[in-house]
């Protein structure tokens, strides 16, 4: 799969361990908009994905997050692979950590059928929500002033993401 680019913030000098975390996310486009999750609570949006657990392959793990997240069923003959975000930071919450992530995103397709969603606690928190948007309000949105109280790199990764979709022709 190919490197789409690397987010790497120069950040981790003092760190003495590395903790490594892969994701997997999918790209949903009808029309001329692409499935994103919304967070009500923090007002930013993000591919439908997460983590990797032990012993999954990413596309299984997309298959299993955009269900979880967004309630949709990816239909498994239509996935084919966009490429990898490398990520490399500092910790937010251990200073001698290093945070070490490559996101997988694939292309694909869902059934209509929108089933309930299976959230973690702090997805829950967030009012995690399924919207199909124009990748240009959600560039904008994401590269707006508000604050959250995480690394502002997840919010650049998916406006880059879109950027790229819309400059190979695959979204309007």
């Amino acid at each position: 799969m190919r490197l789409l680019f690397t987010l790497d913030k120069k950040d981790y000098d003092d760190c003495t361990q590395v903790y490594r975390r892969d994701s997997a996310r999918g790209i949903i486009i009808k029309g001329n908009q692409v499935a994103m999750i919304h967070s009500l609570k923090y007002d930013y949006y993000k591919f439908p994905g997460g983590g990797i657990e032990a012993g999954e392959e990413p596309v299984q793990a997309m298959i299993r997050e955009v269900r979880e997240e967004a309630g949709l069923n990816v239909i498994p003959e239509t996935i084919k692979a966009f490429g990898i975000v490398h990520r490399v930071q500092k910790s937010t919450t251990n200073p001698t950590e290093c945070f070490l992530q490559d996101n997988y995103y694939f292309l694909c397709e869902a059934e209509d059928e929108i089933v309930a969603q299976n959230l973690d606690d702090y997805e829950a928190e967030e009012a995690f929500r399924l919207e199909f948007v124009d990748p240009r309000f959600v560039i904008e949105k994401n590269r707006g002033d508000q604050e959250i109280p995480f690394s502002s790199v997840m919010k650049e990764r998916e406006a880059r993401v879109l950027e790229m979709l819309i400059a190979e022709d695959l979204i309007s």
